[in-house]
């Protein structure tokens, strides 16, 4: 298995758990050419911090090692909180304290690493045999006996034979061609360098596969513990869509030693092509695999081209079935894991109880906090069961907002008692089901948290959102909510977070506040640094990112990621259940049972189409209405319909008043979202309903996106409702409206009509 290289920034204050290695920042050696052997070794534990050179840029390969630098090496491996309190007076009387590796010694004479001889001596600066080495490595790293055998033959009747013993039955030493191991010869620095890393590695491997996480992250350096709790994005590099694993890719995962990423659109060509990608990047990560997550909520949000095309929350929302939402998780589930990823950005969880949100509307299942509840677990069930992790979003609650997060700062203003029926309620059921992962708002909530902070942006005064609040992430969250699983930020690249506190502060402050992973650092280098230097200056506890890396390892070990054997032949294989036709039955059930009647003539059903009518359908969006017509003209059969095509809006309204003159019926397709529904421009439309109204003509008002255009346009006399403009559920209205199918679903959100 690869081991990924790792990288030490300086010497680290903090406990056992969290440290590895102490030496100042790693060195390049320039001296390394004639043990190309060695090259891997030296370097990785010089990334460490284990090992440093003698100056100049060298490091001596084939001088000998010394007792007393194979003991101050072990000691920045194991020990080095204890070299940053100064602890260490060795009993030894040939160490006096002028001696440059007095406290080190004086250390493993402590912690029982080295053995000095019987006059009371240590020889520290006698060089280290290969009996020696093999003795202090077993002692320091308590090795028990494995399950290789190696013939060594002269090592029998050797004072270090158990030693060797160990050593060889682990597969960590070998002998000379001649079946030899020539345990009193000496050895070089280059040699102890290559000893200890495969100790180290043997370790590593060893933790996780007994998934002893604390061991494991015993040997992790603080940036390996710290890149694992950061999952950036990257849509392009030099200029370009990353597709591929690329240079900058490589760099970013090893370098920094992430622990995720997240693929958006622009990452993604076809199915193949994400399973090459989340196959090579996984290649990269090594031993410590990739959490590879998306946004796959289904309806407007989606990444996946060529996958079920499901038409959305608030489409189960108008189903209230949660069968149905429970297969749409796992569908969803099935198409992730056959691409590689393993994380869906989904359900979201908000109650949309305002129909000015600007940016989760239909996005969520509804404005009633128990329906929301009950599809949602169920969503986070099909997830599950489909071994893909459900990360619900946008803790405490999104739905009562009218600023975007991605735009600006919302601010929640509601008492403790509502937040607790509404908001909060979802997130409760979730925890009750066992979600393991949650997606934090970069809403303010100022009832739970009232502190203010200096803007930025401005220096206005402005609230902490919850991303950053501690009161609310482990006050609430996991001390009162009792959520155990991993909390994940919502993008750090959003303007709620970006334009206010400037990332490292923000970075620094999620991670106190108890975000176990930062999604989508603006500069995830700076971030990587910016949580290093913390840990290391005491403003973060180690404590505290020891507990979020074992979140985080449970979490991968618990959906399989540590046992991806599968080649890559078997994974294109994989690929035929996206978009299958088991599948696309979910898809279009959802899509049936979601078409709502939300205005009609006689009390049940909207205008409908009767053969050789001439119907105009107008939409915003050309290419929309053209979607309507091709779906009109292929369900209606014999029919004899004629169509036609009016755009309306944006100063075509006139234009397709004179189309509407000469229809039977019109089909007017509205589609709001992501803007302010009071601010929408409904005049068009209005003007339009009053005109078919006056003529007395049959049509329907087709809302596409948020189901709120009754509070807006008065008098409308037939209008369905279908939760998104994709085709699964533009096709279930046109079955409709021709009589093919029953409209069952009932309106999942409030509304009120606010004119006057």
């Amino acid at each position: 298995m690869k081991i990924k290289m790792m990288t030490m920034l300086g010497a680290v204050l903090g406990s056992m758990f969290i440290l590895a290695g102490s030496a100042a920042a790693a060195e390049r050696f320039s001296d390394l050419q004639h043990v190309k052997w060695a090259e891997d070794s030296i370097t990785y534990m010089a990334d460490r911090g284990t090992v440093a050179g003698v100056g100049n840029g060298k490091f001596a390969p084939e001088n000998q090692v010394t007792r007393a630098q194979a003991v101050t090496f072990l000691v920045r491996e194991l020990y080095p909180e204890q070299l940053q309190t100064g602890a260490g007076s060795p009993s030894y009387t040939d160490v006096p304290t002028t001696h440059p590796f007095y406290r080190e010694i004086g250390i493993a004479e402590q912690q029982g690493l080295a053995i000095g001889f019987p006059d009371g001596t240590f020889h520290p600066d006698t060089a280290m045999s290969r009996a020696e080495t093999a003795a202090f490595l077993t002692r320091a790293f308590a090795l028990t006996t494995g399950g290789k055998s190696v013939n060594l033959t002269d090592v029998q009747h050797h004072w270090a034979a158990e030693p060797f013993q160990l050593m060889s039955s682990n597969g960590l030493i070998g002998g000379y061609t001649d079946g030899t191991y020539r345990p009193d010869r000496s050895v070089t620095r280059a040699e102890f360098s290559v000893f200890l890393a495969r100790v180290i590695r043997f370790e590593r491997q060893t933790a996780i596969v007994a998934q002893d996480w604390d061991k494991l992250i015993s040997y992790m350096t603080v940036g390996e513990q710290v890149g694992q709790m950061l999952m950036p994005d990257m849509r392009q590099w030099n200029g370009q869509p990353t597709t591929t694993v690329n240079e900058g890719l490589k760099r970013s995962v090893q370098d920094l030693d992430l622990g995720g990423m997240i693929l958006f659109d622009k990452n993604i060509v076809n199915a193949r092509q994400v399973v090459q990608l989340t196959h090579d990047l996984q290649k990269e990560a090594g031993e410590l695999p990739l959490f590879l997550g998306i946004d796959q909520e289904g309806g407007v949000i989606k990444r996946i081209p060529g996958g079920t095309n499901l038409p959305g929350q608030m489409a189960l929302g108008a189903t209230g079935n949660v069968t149905l939402a429970k297969a749409a998780g796992k569908l969803t589930g099935e198409e992730l894991r056959a691409l590689g990823l393993q994380v869906n950005f989904a359900p979201v969880l908000d109650v949309n109880s305002n129909p000015d949100n600007p940016i989760i509307g239909m996005r969520s299942f509804g404005s009633d906090a128990d329906m929301v509840s009950r599809l949602g677990l169920a969503t986070i069930q099909g997830l599950r069961q489909a071994g893909v992790i459900a990360a619900v979003k946008h803790f405490p609650g999104h739905g009562d907002t009218t600023v975007d997060s991605h735009l600006g700062l919302p601010v929640l203003t509601h008492n403790r008692e509502r937040l607790d029926a509404v908001e909060l309620k979802p997130f409760r059921t979730a925890i009750e089901g066992g979600v393991d992962m949650i997606m934090t708002g970069h809403i303010a909530f100022p009832t739970i948290d009232h502190e203010h902070v200096t803007s930025l942006k401005d220096g206005s005064q402005v609230p902490i959102p919850a991303t950053l609040s501690k009161k609310i992430l482990t006050g609430l969250l996991r001390e009162e909510m009792g959520y155990q699983g991993i909390i994940i930020s919502d993008a750090f690249t959003m303007n709620g977070i970006a334009e206010h506190f400037g990332e490292k502060q923000a970075v620094e402050r999620a991670v106190n506040a108890g975000v176990d992973i930062i999604l989508m650092p603006q500069n995830p280098e700076a971030a990587h640094e910016t949580l290093v230097q913390a840990v290391k200056k005491g403003r973060i506890p180690v404590e505290t990112i020891h507990k979020s890396v074992k979140r985080i390892l449970e979490l991968k070990a618990k959906y399989g990621l540590f046992d991806e054997e599968d080649t890559l032949t078997q994974k294109f294989s994989a690929l035929q259940t996206i978009g299958s036709e088991e599948h696309r039955a979910v898809e279009r059930e959802i899509a049936e049972r979601a078409v709502t009647v939300f205005a009609s003539r006689d009390g049940a059903n909207p205008d409908s189409i009767q053969p050789s009518d001439r119907v105009v359908i107008a939409a915003t969006d050309k290419e929309q209405a053209a979607q309507l017509q091709r779906q009109l003209t292929q369900a209606a059969g014999n029919l004899s319909l004629k169509t036609e095509i009016a755009v309306m809006g944006q100063g075509n309204t006139s234009g397709a008043l004179q189309k509407m003159e000469q229809a039977d019926y019109v089909i007017m397709a509205s589609y709001q979202f992501r803007n302010v529904a009071s601010e929408f421009g409904w005049s068009d439309i209005q003007t339009l309903v009053d005109t078919l109204n006056k003529a007395n003509k049959r049509y329907v008002l087709l809302s596409l996106g948020n189901p709120y255009e009754t509070m807006y346009v008065q008098n409308v006399r037939s209008a369905l409702a279908v939760y998104g403009k994709q085709e699964p559920n533009t096709q279930a209205a046109i079955q409709v409206l021709l009589g093919q199918l029953k409209a069952e679903g009932v309106l999942p959100v409030a509304t009120q009509s606010r004119q006057k």
